[in-house]
């Protein structure tokens, strides 16, 4: 494992919107290393319910034909940080499904960069957040292609919600490609909970609360699905967008 020692300013680009005063509480970050070696399949989930700061960076390596299915749930900290680096070989295949739910004060963050390495490997990043009161959420992902990585197929989708116009999302997906016949594709967006959907469900007779938890729960559940722990990850993000939808009504 290998320790990153000197704490970052903003000047880092990758830190550019982080809590650094939280971060310097969890400073120095110990990189984790997974590594998925060729012909192998394995998924993993990182969840971050707790109260305080936690700062986490995984360095994953997928030999030839290897697969990792990640999720992520980000919802209670104070300050979060999720940094994952990806290497990819010939033929790999990685997906990302994470959700950032913060309301107070909470900072939260993921950032990512995907490099597809060898011909043909394949990558899937879905990042749904959601925020409530004077919440701050980052999404900062690079989809890189090294030279000769023909047949790369690479898209992230990055959506946030906004419960409250006093919080914050910060979201910048990046693409660096050095290789023809690429397919590579990011959607980014920032929003609020559609009114006339919401009036849709209140006109039912669903409570206003209820109706908003029904549209986050939908909303969420995108970064979830088709995890092996999908249930489980559905249960404890719902349990937190309570607490958001609570404050934000």
């Amino acid at each position: 494992m290998n320790v990153e020692l000197t704490l970052p300013t903003r000047k880092d680009e990758d830190f550019r919107y982080s809590d650094l005063d939280a971060l310097a509480t969890v400073w120095p970050v110990v990189r984790e290393d997974i590594e998925v070696i060729a012909g192998l399949e394995e998924s993993r989930q990182v969840i971050e319910l707790g109260e305080g700061a936690v700062a986490r960076h995984l360095d994953v390596r997928l030999g030839k034909g290897a697969k990792l299915d990640l999720r992520v749930l980000t919802a209670g900290p104070g300050y979060g940080r999720i940094a994952i680096d990806v290497r990819l070989e010939e033929g790999a295949d990685f997906t990302l499904g994470a959700a950032q739910l913060a309301t107070g004060k909470e900072t939260l963050e993921i950032v990512t960069k995907v490099t597809h390495a060898g011909l043909n490997a394949t990558s899937s990043q879905i990042v749904r957040t959601v925020l409530a009161g004077n919440a701050t959420g980052t999404y900062l992902g690079c989809i890189a292609v090294e030279r000769g990585a023909d047949g790369t197929d690479a898209e992230q989708s990055v959506r946030a919600m906004l419960l409250d116009r006093t919080a914050t999302a910060n979201a910048k997906p990046e693409l660096e490609i050095f290789a023809d016949d690429v397919k590579a594709a990011h959607g980014c967006a920032v929003g609020e909970l559609d009114a006339n959907g919401l009036f849709y469900l209140m006109s039912r007779g669903l409570p206003p609360a209820d109706a908003k938890r029904l549209m986050l729960q939908a909303f969420i559940a995108e970064a979830f699905a088709g995890a092996p722990g999908e249930e489980a990850l559905d249960e404890a993000a719902m349990a937190r967008l309570a607490k958001l939808v609570g404050t934000a009504l």
